[in-house]
């Protein structure tokens, strides 16, 4: 790959979104992070590239980040839309605010940052997306209900998105893990696996990774699940 590739993975402070940013750092991009607690900085300094402190919520924080990016290095060739996790409960006592705030946490900002992405990518001849989504998308989870539902507007979307600008170059897919060690998992999950335990985030890394790179140049508008065979549909 070209060495002044750059990538944008947010929610990386920890978890995925750290792993993310590590596996790509190897891989020769130079990283930029958001999160919003802060860490993302403290990452970024780790593996050689710059951190921002903002939200995935925040259009403001997105816009700012995209900018700032492009005015530095002058290109942004992928991005990994990674996020936190919404709200859980009961299906019929999640709030409309629990709802709308899920909608800005896992579909609305991959939304916005493909409005201040694409023309970036257009302009330089292509580039990937990667967007985070979640086992439950295609086959929902009671457990997971705000996830489950908005998610499925986020492989959507993806299809979308990947349809409308791969004349351009311009490849987006979704990744969607099953339970990940950096969560607690109980033995009764596990033993709903059939690999018998979560995915370590590196391996999630690994497949964003190759999603990103020239050997997936042919892939686009896919939902990529690596669940260890959690879902039961093929």
């Amino acid at each position: 790959m070209d060495s002044n590739e750059v990538a944008v993975v947010t929610a990386a402070g920890r978890g995925i979104g750290a792993a993310c940013a590590r596996r790509l750092a190897d891989d020769g991009y130079t990283p930029v992070l958001l999160s919003k607690s802060g860490a993302a900085v403290d990452v970024a300094e780790d593996i050689g590239g710059v951190g921002f402190e903002g939200s995935v919520t925040d259009r403001d924080d997105l816009s700012a980040l995209v900018e700032a990016t492009h005015e530095r290095y002058g290109r942004i060739d992928a991005v990994v839309n990674n996020t936190g996790h919404p709200a859980t409960g009961d299906l019929m006592d999640i709030s409309d605010e629990e709802w709308h705030d899920g909608l800005d946490l896992v579909l609305l900002n991959t939304v916005r940052m493909a409005r201040l992405v694409t023309p970036i990518m257009q302009e330089q001849g292509g580039g990937a997306f990667v967007n985070i989504s979640t086992f439950s998308a295609f086959e929902p989870s009671d457990e997971f209900p705000v996830s489950s539902v908005l998610r499925a507007g986020l492989g959507s979307f993806t299809k979308l998105c990947a349809d409308r600008f791969a004349a351009d170059g311009i490849r987006m897919n979704a990744v969607l893990p099953g339970f990940v060690d950096s969560y607690e998992v109980d033995t009764e999950t596990k033993e709903r696996i059939p690999m018998g335990r979560p995915a370590a985030t590196e391996e999630i890394a690994d497949t964003v990774a190759y999603l990103l790179s020239p050997a997936a140049s042919y892939v686009t508008g896919q939902n990529v699940r690596v669940d260890g065979g959690l879902t039961t549909s093929v």
